[in-house]
């Protein structure tokens, strides 16, 4: 085994054990303070003024990493017609059409939300009462880079494994 392909096994088992563990720390987080919240509402009619800003900032997280997640596991939503009108030989190819047709939406929201990043970062928008946006909402371009990343490889090995299997049907 090749040292790139251990380094590229250990970057995905990394990659894998930190989006868990990032979920489940944000899950944890978002329920927790959730409870503490109306908690303290009902029973002390007190509540923290930033507690609903960051509980919709932990939701907007969860959902990009469950997201990144989802498109490294290939579980994310796929409506794929064509799949079932093509020979089993070909299959592949619609999959890699979607997959690049997925990557190119990314590619654009990754685009538009890094732009969406320097417009908060010139008008020093903050969140949760003075902290600075740009910090909350980063992990938008850097969420959209990851998922185009991992399309663009399903892609591109849904196109070679199709032509893998015209070269060995030619010999």
């Amino acid at each position: 085994m090749s040292d790139d392909h251990c380094l590229a096994a250990r970057l995905d088992r990394w990659g894998t054990a930190f989006e868990n563990a990032a979920l489940v720390i944000l899950l944890s987080a978002l329920m927790l303070l959730a409870v503490v919240q109306i908690v303290l509402r009902i029973f002390f009619s007190f509540g923290f003024i930033w507690a609903d800003e960051l509980v919709k900032l932990f939701v907007l997280w969860i959902a990009l990493i469950a997201s990144i997640a989802a498109s490294r596991s290939n579980r994310h939503l796929r409506i794929d017609i064509l799949s079932h009108f093509v020979a089993e030989k070909y299959a592949p190819i619609p999959r890699a059409i979607v997959d690049g047709f997925a990557a190119l939406v990314c590619g654009l929201l990754a685009w538009h939300s890094w732009r969406y990043i320097e417009l908060v970062i010139e008008f020093e928008d903050t969140v949760l009462i003075d902290f600075p946006a740009w910090i909350a909402y980063v992990l938008l371009p850097l969420s959209f880079v990851l998922m185009c990343y991992r399309f663009v490889l399903s892609c591109g090995s849904g196109l070679v494994r199709t032509f893998r299997l015209d070269e060995e049907d030619a010999s």
